[in-house]
């Protein structure tokens, strides 16, 4: 079996994982991996769900041998910034505007027809007004993924404003689903993230709509920061890594609140995990879902980013290395992925190496965040109250999140008939779905059913050789045809 290093990171340069779009699984299923993707979403760079694929992800070196003994380093280090001799009086605001539009054009320069995802939020703002500047041609897109959010009408306000194009698309999850599945062929790795099928949805949406390139603005929250908020704290407190009895978790009162259920999610966790966003299984959950002990094993990854959490400062540094870890691997990785699956070219203009090594370098610290007052992004701010003065959704994040609880609607039948069929590999699975059926409009649960539902249609598709079925007792497939109806 050969070995394959891929660069993952767009920090490190052009993404490579676009070479195996198309093929098979190169090697085996990694399973420690799988349970990484049931624990936290996404692997531990820089494994990934195909052991004989390592990913040159955010702190690790491209230039190392991935398959021995990798060293983690933190991409960025606030201690960075070098402050000149002599104050300066410049305008920030300006030269970031100039190596933005720069970075837009570097990211856009193979595509002739590129669509901007504009979540409405402070990062898609200001590469909005970049784009009007240097691509006037670009497509702007917005997701509503469900009733926790609506950034349409404020991003195509932003839009209008610059003269540039702009288009909406509603969730709809099996819809979402459907194209999904369909990509799955061409995608040969794997992230678990909670937008990946709001991905699917758009990269299919923007090749129906004629583009041949998506422009994120996901990156820069990895050197920009992001504050420490009182309720990442108190959560990092309670995160004790203790196992509590299943059925504490699984009283039917109990489980009616997402809060109380989320709480003592938390008490169970690692406080380095708890940092990784979303509801996912507890260890023991995924002990059963695979029919003996592995958790531990994934836990044990672990321990190759303790240095580097052990010389952090504070938590703000911390959660800096946990946005690190996870940026390329979930967040950046779902982009990644489903682009490729669909033929199109994908661009991170924050990833450009001139603009954040300019941010980083250069800009004041006070400049890319305010500590006292917990304001992130003060230059972005800037850049976009020079446009439009104050906006609302500046300081109210926008997403691309998705309606988990109306998947588990429509599609529970169809996911419990391929946990029938992937016993082989998550014996558990289906008994896991018939116990939380009548609670999936729980999103604490109904984000569980997420990941088995994106996880157990790539599983049967690569992860089998190619005409090998697992068998399907008849008492299984009745069950399963009795959770169609």
């Amino acid at each position: 079996m050969s070995q394959i290093q891929l660069l993952a990171s767009p920090f490190y340069g052009d993404p490579e994982v676009s070479r195996l779009a198309g093929k098979r699984m190169q090697g085996a299923l990694d399973a420690v991996s799988l349970a990484d993707l049931l624990r936290n979403g996404f692997v531990y760079p820089p494994y990934s769900i195909d052991e004989s694929v390592r990913l040159a992800s955010c702190g690790f070196d491209p230039r190392q041998d991935l398959f021995e003994e990798p060293v983690y380093q933190p991409s960025f280090r606030h201690s960075q910034y070098h402050p000149p001799a002599a104050q300066e009086t410049r305008d920030w605001a300006g030269e970031y505007h100039e190596r933005l539009c720069d970075a837009v054009v570097t990211a856009s320069a193979r595509m002739a027809s590129p669509w901007l995802l504009q979540s409405g939020g402070k990062d898609s703002t200001s590469l909005a007004i970049a784009a009007s500047e240097v691509r006037p041609d670009v497509t702007c897109l917005t997701y509503l993924g469900g009733d926790e959010e609506d950034e349409v009408a404020s991003a195509r306000h932003v839009a209008r404003q610059l003269g540039l194009r702009h288009e909406a698309l509603t969730c709809d999850a099996g819809r979402a689903y459907d194209r999904y599945l369909a990509l799955l062929p061409r995608m040969p790795l794997l992230t678990a993230d909670f937008a990946l099928l709001s991905y699917a949805d758009l990269v299919t949406e923007i090749h129906h709509g004629g583009g041949d390139g998506v422009i994120d603005g996901m990156g820069s929250d990895v050197y920009l920061g992001v504050p420490v908020s009182w309720h990442k704290r108190i959560l990092r407190m309670l995160a004790m890594d203790v196992r509590l009895p299943r059925f504490v978790m699984e009283t039917d009162w109990f489980s009616e609140s997402f809060r109380l259920k989320y709480l003592f999610a938390t008490l169970q966790m690692d406080p380095f995990e708890r940092g990784f966003p979303g509801s996912r299984f507890m260890d023991s959950e995924v002990d059963e879902l695979f029919g003996h002990q592995i958790a531990h094993r994934s836990k044990a990854r672990l321990a190759r980013f303790t240095p580097a959490m052990a010389a952090s400062r504070d938590l703000r540094e911390q959660m800096s290395i946990t946005l690190d870890i996870m940026s390329c691997a979930g967040g950046i990785g779902k982009g990644l992925y489903t682009a490729a699956a669909q033929s199109l070219h994908i661009a991170y203009p924050y990833c450009d190496p001139r603009l954040w090594q300019w941010l980083t370098n250069e800009v004041p610290p006070e400049q890319r965040m305010d500590s006292h007052n917990g304001i992130g992004k003060v230059l972005v701010r800037e850049h976009i109250g020079r446009r439009f003065g104050s906006l609302p959704y500046v300081s109210s994040k926008g997403s691309f999140r998705f309606n988990l609880r109306d998947l588990a609607r429509q599609r529970f039948g169809q996911v419990h008939e391929i946990s029938t069929r992937m016993r082989d590999i998550l014996p558990g699975a289906p008994t896991w779905l018939e116990r939380h059926r009548h609670r999936l409009h729980n999103k604490y649960h109904a984000s569980k059913f997420y990941l088995l539902a994106v996880i157990l249609p790539w599983l049967e598709l690569h992860a089998r050789e190619p005409g090998q079925d697992a068998p399907v007792t008849a008492p299984a497939q009745a069950q399963a045809q009795g959770m169609k109806q």
